[in-house]
């Protein structure tokens, strides 16, 4: 699903008008019977609604929301919030046809008539935030700030048209005051503040409304943005034929372990069987090889050469290398440490290998500081990060990289020429060329230990079964995250551990398959 910005919505709305010949007034028809659609669908048992709107298009839709919900048999009660400021023409139309239905219409121009106005909606059983919609890029001020603080502290239900006051449609930063809403409304397709933190967490509940205009304008506006959906990815997931065997699903070779962290072995190479490799072989330090073939009785197992420590070292190159002739992807990282010599037989092990990688954890940490030297890999890349992991490659802070994570992870993808999965709530996908893309699966009980490891082996399977960088990465985000839903749907989210995710893998695939999860129409 295409996640716009608010100039590549403007862009479509333009198109629609001038190219198409739909009035911009049919367009307001359009927004505000799926707004009046949604009050019935979510608030089912609201009589009485005030209604706060601006004096732009947005506050048109408001005006036009007011006069369906009259017909409706709804008791609609409106503030047209404006400042002094002149009307849009539409909002000024729309305006008429309100005073021509009899609908209470108070004009609130500073924030003296603004008391009244909300002393008389704290009676309401809904109340509608309509005062500014997507292409709001500067912080309220006045009586526009005093309105977005009086809704908050009203108490009441709130509904969003289109985006709530105070946030920028483009931005996943509030510019300064805004609405906090129940449920959001916005129009033909999710906009990046819909979706990204913080400013996604001021909306809600988000529902898409149909505007009229065709998809393929959606689709043509430009942006490399988009939320994964099951339907999109379900026919990504490679068939399993009747006649296959297991060398028709791949082989993952998976380099990780160390002493103190088997577990991290474990649980990729457990993922990866569950995730549909046909073979799984844990390439791991020798000293921890009986713990992690114990743990993982379905995968085989290599012992390489280790330090004192536990480590590989870069005696455990070359027979690793040696495996990759025999295996369709390599996965290193979960678990191996970054001490001694192991981090240069990791670097040596991306240049060398001339299998598709995933690096993760200390994979990842190898290359601390040097994320070019990734470019110049033989074959496909796909790195896993977390925050602080990005950070690090980057040569910056986890801080810096939650400032603005849409920025972080496209800057990866550029410079090191990988798929980069950002991990976290929302995860973002980027590719090299720079499109991004946001997984809306998973949830808080996710954030616990290993559960990383599970999703570098869900990455190593599906790239070993051969899906392409950018679909097998996209795929394993939403299916880790979905296993995840299911665990806390059946048990909550409070005890989840990073085994429970890979369990419910096949379950999760199965679900996927189906074609009927995820957030397409609302968060």
């Amino acid at each position: 699903m295409r996640v716009l910005t608010a100039e590549a919505m403007r862009r479509a709305d333009e198109r629609a008008i001038h190219q198409l010949g739909m009035p911009s007034l049919v367009l307001m028809e359009n927004a505000a019977i799926g707004v009046v659609d949604a009050i019935g669908d979510r608030f089912p048992d609201a009589e009485t609604v005030a209604l706060f709107c601006g004096p732009g298009n947005n506050g048109g839709d408001g005006l036009a929301v007011a006069r369906h919900l009259l017909v409706r048999g709804y008791r609609p009660t409106v503030w047209l919030v404006h400042g002094g400021k002149r009307l849009s023409p539409d909002a000024a139309h729309q305006l008429e046809l309100c005073r021509g239905l009899d609908i209470e219409v108070t004009e609130v121009a500073s924030e003296a008539d603004l008391h009244g106005a909300l002393a008389v909606a704290s009676g309401a059983e809904l109340v509608v935030d309509a005062l500014f919609g997507i292409g709001l890029g500067r912080g309220l001020e006045g009586v526009f700030a005093a309105a977005v603080d009086g809704i908050n502290g009203l108490g009441r239900p709130v509904l969003a048209v289109d985006l709530p006051s105070g946030l920028d449609g483009s931005s996943h930063r509030p510019p300064g005051p805004h609405v906090r809403a129940d449920l959001t409304v916005t129009f033909a397709a999710l906009k990046v503040a819909h979706l990204l933190p913080p400013a996604a967490l001021a909306c809600g509940e988000v529902a898409v409304a149909d505007l009229g205009v065709p998809a393929s304008y959606l689709e043509e506006t430009g942006t490399g943005l988009h939320l994964l959906t099951a339907g999109e990815l379900a026919g990504l997931l490679p068939p399993r034929a009747a006649s296959a065997h297991k060398g028709s699903f791949g082989h993952v070779l998976l380099v990780a372990g160390s002493t103190g962290k088997s577990g991290a072995a474990v649980l990729a190479a457990r993922a990866a069987v569950r995730a549909g490799a046909g073979l799984v072989t844990a390439a791991v330090p020798a000293p921890v090889l009986s713990l992690v073939a114990s743990g993982s009785i379905e995968s085989m197992s290599l012992p390489l050469d280790a330090d004192q420590e536990g480590r590989i070292c870069l005696a455990a190159v070359d027979r690793v290398l040696a495996a990759c002739e025999r295996a369709t992807a390599l996965a290193v990282g979960p678990g191996l440490g970054t001490d001694g010599e192991t981090s240069e037989a990791v670097r040596r092990l991306a240049r060398q290998a001339v299998l598709p990688l995933v690096l993760d954890a200390d994979g990842l940490n190898a290359f601390a500081g040097r994320p070019e030297e990734l470019r110049h890999r033989p074959a496909a890349t796909v790195l896993t990060p977390h925050p602080g992991e990005l950070g690090r490659l980057l040569g910056t802070t986890s801080a810096a990289v939650n400032d603005d994570r849409m920025a972080a992870v496209t800057e990866a993808a550029r410079v090191t020429g990988a798929v980069v999965a950002l991990k976290g709530h929302q995860t973002l996908v980027a590719a090299p060329d720079g499109a991004v893309a946001i997984n809306p699966t998973g949830n808080a009980g996710m954030a616990s230990g290993g559960s990383g490891d599970v999703l570098t082996g869900v990455v190593a399977a599906l790239l070993g079964q051969g899906l392409a960088a950018w679909e097998a990465t996209c795929v394993a985000v939403f299916v880790h995250g979905l296993a995840g839903d299911l665990v806390a749907g059946g048990r909550g989210a409070e005890a989840i551990a990073a085994g429970d995710l890979a369990a419910a893998l096949p379950d999760a695939f199965a679900t996927l398959r189906q074609g009927s999860v995820g957030r397409s129409s609302s968060q």
